[in-house]
């Protein structure tokens, strides 16, 4: 059973955490391209947000949005 974990253990090791591994040696000398998988996923939720406050908005223009707090059951 002992050789089942070291198993496990040698594979995250040795393989899976591989990449984390290089990306901690990138950061000592270019922190920017260290965090750029970071700088995506920030530069995507960013776009994310503005086109869902867009929606907001022309749902809000059209009058389509539901604004009454009765507008639930348990609300009244």
């Amino acid at each position: 059973m002992k050789s089942f974990f070291e198993g496990i253990q040698s594979l995250f090791v040795d393989f899976l955490f591989l990449p984390m591994d290089w990306l901690r040696e990138l950061e000592l000398t270019n922190w920017w391209t260290a965090n750029i998988l970071n700088w995506i996923f920030i530069i995507i939720c960013c776009a994310a947000m503005t086109y869902w406050i867009k929606q907001l908005n022309i749902f809000n223009a059209n009058k389509e949005d539901e604004q009454d707090t009765t507008a639930h059951s348990f609300l009244k």
